[in-house]
């Protein structure tokens, strides 16, 4: 791989990985104000503990030191496909969603829910990105692309 396809990686993840965290941010500050007024609703909640459930088990089967941030591979990170990756090639984003799902949902803006589809959006170029990158590091990845999906199990 040479230098300057590393430094383009390198340069998407930082930029996709800012726009994440910058609507990560503004739901949170949406919802925030919501929060404090009105409390949080049963569909908030159900998103939101969905969201800690399924980012505890992926966490339980790809462990701190096995994945990066950015969607470009860490060096001598191993292919996962135990746990929610059996199903879903992308647990954590899913999680991220549900959870940003949560705070939209609680802020019931149209503005929220925008905003939650340029997270998903980001999250998707993401995915796509780590998918052809991750392709290159471990030739059993595209194998594993056929039997499980992107987000969401059995469906996308």
């Amino acid at each position: 791989m040479s230098d300057s396809s590393n430094g383009q990686r390198q340069r998407w993840g930082v930029v996709l990985v800012a726009l994440q965290f910058a609507l990560l941010l503004a739901l949170a500050a949406m919802a925030g104000s919501r929060f404090v007024n009105v409390g949080i609703g049963w569909a908030s909640g159900a998103l939101a503990l969905l969201s800690a459930l399924l980012g505890i088990w992926t966490l339980a089967h790809n462990r701190l030191g096995n994945f990066n941030i950015r969607p470009a591979p860490k060096a001598g990170g191993v292919l996962v496909t135990s746990g929610p990756y059996q199903w879903i090639r992308h647990p954590m984003y899913t999680s991220v969603l549900l959870g940003a799902a949560a705070m939209a949902a609680l802020a019931a803006t149209a503005l929220a829910w925008s905003a939650w589809l340029a997270l998903a959006g980001v999250l998707s170029v993401k995915a796509l990105l780590e998918e052809r990158w991750v392709a290159q590091h471990h030739p059993a990845y595209t194998a594993y692309c056929q039997q499980s999906k992107r987000f969401i199990p059995g469906v996308f």
